[in-house]
Order: structure tokens, then sequence, then C-alpha cells
């Protein structure tokens, strides 16, 4: 009666929480990302611009219009999943990605069972291991390397700058960029002057690079070059100022990390510090501790502090999280 009680309060706490963090609908979160980009640059008068702007931007509703459900936030989409395998620069497939989460979740079952843990627990954790490591693996190899891109842009920015200063045209100082510049921006820009060569256009060739890196700088470069081919102008001056503009907003990032470091620390220290006072317990008194490994009613109580820690340091996550 007990377990059964403890099961229900805390399927209604996740269901508060999920209607809490909720996102909202696609259409309305489509409609203030325009509005704002909008208002950045200043196209209100300029239905063409605008169109161009539309049409760079539906990518990105396309991928809220997946993250509407309750269940693609937690189950692997191959969509999503390949888009994190090419922005994390790998030649994996999708299937292999679904082999080593088969494998994550199998590994902890048997292990957990054969130390002598319920079934029901054991299939807890080897669902959420199969579920969560794979992607906070592939998540971690993409946002590594994105944040090597973003580093590395502005002056892949500048060398194209000096290059159309020089006479050349757009697509060979993208092929000096790729030839200059190692690391994921050269190898990006030479799959862009590679699309071009078999025919793609320059806005069809970026906008694709901009769908897989996923990366707000980039999607600026996109739409100032877009905006420049509709408008007219000198496009190596509004490259110049757009260079300007990413180190300075690389600059306010840092910023920002430096000033949020302190409650990051505090929310490590927060974290660790249950674990580590379990493992001095049972260090100090074995038999006390074993308990948890044996009676139910701890087991799920141990549980349910596992997830309010979660849900704890997801909160304080997105406390920490600012959009610049």
């Amino acid at each position: 009666m007990l377990t059964a009680l403890f099961m229900m309060v805390m399927a209604v706490v996740m269901t508060m929480f999920v209607f809490v963090v909720a996102r909202p609908p696609s259409q309305r979160a489509f409609a203030r990302r325009l509005s704002s980009v909008r208002g950045r640059h200043n196209v209100s008068g300029e239905p063409v611009v605008n169109e161009q702007v539309r049409k760079l931007l539906a990518s990105r509703a396309a991928k809220v219009q997946r993250e509407q459900t309750f269940l693609t936030r937690f189950l692997p989409d191959p969509i999503d999943i390949q888009r994190q395998i090419d922005a994390a620069g790998k030649k994996w497939a999708v299937r292999n990605y679904f082999i080593g989460s088969g494998v994550t979740a199998v590994v902890p079952f048997i292990g957990l069972i054969v130390a002598g843990l319920p079934i029901w627990m054991a299939l807890i954790f080897g669902v959420g291991s199969g579920l969560a490591l794979p992607r906070l693996f592939l998540n971690m190899l993409a946002t590594r390397r994105l944040d090597r891109f973003v580093q590395r842009f502005p002056d892949a920015i500048e060398l194209l700058v000096r290059g159309l200063r020089a006479g050349l045209p757009i697509a060979e100082t993208m092929g000096a960029v790729a030839s200059e510049i190692d690391g994921p921006v050269g190898s990006e820009f030479q799959a862009v002057s590679d699309r071009m060569k078999i025919g793609r256009t320059l806005e069809g060739a970026l906008q694709e690079t901009a769908n897989r890196l996923g990366t707000a700088e980039f999607q600026f470069f996109v739409i100032t070059l877009a905006i420049q081919r509709e408008t007219g102008g000198n496009l190596a001056e509004t490259l110049s100022n757009l260079s300007e503009v990413l180190r300075k907003r690389m600059q306010m990032k840092l910023k920002i990390s430096a000033m949020s470091s302190e409650s990051k620390a505090s929310a490590y220290i927060i974290g660790v510090l249950p674990f580590i006072v379990f493992g001095l317990i049972s260090f100090i008194s074995p038999d006390y501790m074993a308990s948890f490994f044996k009676d139910q009613r701890l087991m799920i109580a141990g549980i349910g502090g596992m997830i309010w820690m979660a849900i704890g340091a997801y909160i304080m996550r997105q406390m920490i999280n600012f959009e610049i």
C-alpha cells in the first residue's frame, strides 16, 4: 500500500514537472523567434528580406514541431540523432547508435541482476542508461566540436573579408578558408565549397550546413549573406561588422560563464555531497547502509530522492542558461 501510494505521488510530481517545463507550441515559438529576428535586423519594412529570413528559419520551426510531444523528448529520434552525429563530425550510421544504446541498456541490467537487485530496479536503471548515456556522450562530442567551431569562426570571416577586398569571388574565398583554417571550420567550409562545385547555390549550401550545425553564429552568417544578396551593399564591410559582433558575443558568453561559475560550483557540490556521504557511511558501517539494497521501501525512497535531485539540477541549469 505504501509503495503504491509513493509511486502515485511520484507520478503526479513528474506530470507537474513536465507541464512546468513544457515548451510552447511550435507556431507560437516560431512566431516569437521570427519577431525577434525582425526587430534585430530591422526588416519590418522590407518584405523581400522578411521572406528570406522566414525561409532561413523554417528548419528551426520544423525542429520545434518535432519536439512538441512528450515522447520525442526522451525517445531517440533518428533525424535528430543523424544531425547530432553530423554536428559531432563523425561518420557513424544511425543503426550503430541504436546498437550502442542496446548494449548500454543490457549491460547494467544484467550486472544489477547478478548483484542481487530486484528485476524492476535493474530494468529502470537499464532503460535509463540506454536512453540517456549514448545521447549524453553524443551531445558532448557535438558540443565540443561546435565550441571549437565558434572559437575559430570569426577568424574565418576575417579571412573571407580579406579575400573579398582583394577582389576574389565568394566561392574562391571559401575554398581559401577551407585550406587555411584547420579543424571544424575548415572542414565545414570545404563541404560548402564542394557542394557549390557540383551545382548547389551558395544559399542552399550554406543553409544545409547551418541546419546541420544548429549554431546561432553560423545562422547569423547565412542571414547576413542572404540579406546582402537581396539588398546589395559592401559585402566585405558587412562581414567585417559581423565578425566584430561575433567576437563581442563570445566575450559576453565568457563573462556570463565567469559570473555563473560560483552557482555552478555550488550545484556540483550539492549534487555530489549525498553520494559522498553515502559512500563514507557505507565504508564506516557497511551493515547499516546495506538495507538500501535489500529493503524495497528504501530503494523506492532512494530512487525518488535521485529524481528529486535531477529535477533540482535541471532547474538550476536553466536558471544559469542565458540566451545571447
